[in-house]
């Protein structure tokens, strides 16, 4: 694996999408401990686009306009969806200081999953970034790209538990605090719709 690969993966995962908009707005209004789950979810999210890409199924969605457009619109919908519920929240922040359980998180990990498993460009990206880190030396590439979307997989995660940490400290600082956490909610929502219009017009 070389360090190029290392390096570009690096900056990749630190660009704000959304991603990392849920991630950090789970932090500020939910706590570390949701925060964290978030982070899971959104890394979870990126196994169907890895296998997809591993199997060649990616290059069908590439080929494929009517798939690819079904997918984006859906993606786009979720995200607006996410965007109209975050305005509709009301109140002070929860910041998890009552250690939420398990069961309590399966909401957020299924919402940051289905964020990333209904963008199809996420599929289409492994497809075309991966491969350009496979050595024909090192023997299959099946396993090198298992290993090379291990790699991404798990920088994503810490990436993005460093961003939920960080937005935790700044949400537990402003608790009580319902003017800031009615602005972020705007803000978010104001993320989330953009993103879903940009997926819904935009090109492959």
């Amino acid at each position: 694996m070389s360090i190029e690969y290392l390096i570009t993966s690096l900056i990749i995962v630190l660009i704000p999408g959304t991603g990392v908009v849920y991630t950090v707005m789970t932090g500020l209004s939910a706590g570390r401990q949701a925060s964290i789950a978030a982070a899971f979810g959104c890394t979870l999210g990126i196994i169907p686009a890895l296998l997809a890409s591993v199997a060649g199924l990616a290059a069908i969605l590439h080929t494929s306009a009517v798939l690819f457009q079904v997918l984006k619109y859906a993606g786009a919908a979720y995200l607006i969806y996410l965007a109209w519920r975050t305005l509709r929240e009301t109140g002070a922040a929860d910041t998890g200081q009552t250690q939420p359980t398990g069961r309590r998180l399966l909401p957020t990990v299924r919402t940051a999953f289905l964020i990333n498993i209904l963008n199809p460009k996420l599929s289409v990206f492994f497809l075309a970034f991966l491969p350009q880190f496979i050595d024909p030396a090192a023997g299959s590439a099946v396993p090198q790209l298992l290993v090379l979307g291990s790699v991404f997989m798990a920088m994503t995660f810490a990436v993005f538990v460093v961003y939920g940490s960080f937005a935790a400290m700044i949400g537990a600082r402003l608790i009580n605090s319902e003017a800031f956490m009615r602005w972020m909610r705007r803000g978010v929502a104001a993320a989330f719709a953009a993103f879903g219009l940009r997926l819904a017009l935009g090109e492959r």
